[in-house]
């Protein structure tokens, strides 16, 4: 069992940055890949980010690549991503998960360990 917390979420303006975190409770957690999805009201869940066991994979949805940055540090048993040039249409709620495998997915269903989410509202 994994235990996932994000914290970072926040109110930032068109163009501001932010940095979510995402502690995982479980060791070896260098087995799990680990995602970012996010899910706007009213929408459906959507992929952001994701980033393979050791760090040196990682995959984006078209609409962040180039201004967000997931990485990973297992000694401390962290993920983080790092959203710069941010856009009201990032606004939502944004989810850490992980998956009993290693290589990372775009796939929602691909995961099996889900956090609460944090909130993300990006101003116009």
């Amino acid at each position: 069992q994994v235990q996932l917390v994000e914290s970072g979420g926040g109110l930032v303006q068109a163009g501001g940055s932010l940095r979510l975190s995402c502690a995982a409770t479980r060791r070896m957690f260098s087995m799990y890949a680990v995602g970012w999805f996010r899910q706007a009201p009213g929408k459906e869940r959507e992929f952001v980010a994701a980033i393979n066991w050791s760090g040196g994979s990682t995959i984006y949805a078209d609409s962040v690549l180039g201004r967000f940055t997931i990485s990973r540090d297992n000694v401390k048993s962290m993920v983080y991503l790092q959203m710069n040039s941010l856009k009201p249409d990032d606004t939502a709620v944004y989810y850490c998960t992980a998956r009993t495998g290693n290589l990372a997915t775009p796939i929602l269903s691909e995961y099996d360990y889900w956090g609460q989410g944090t909130q993300v509202t990006v101003s116009s």
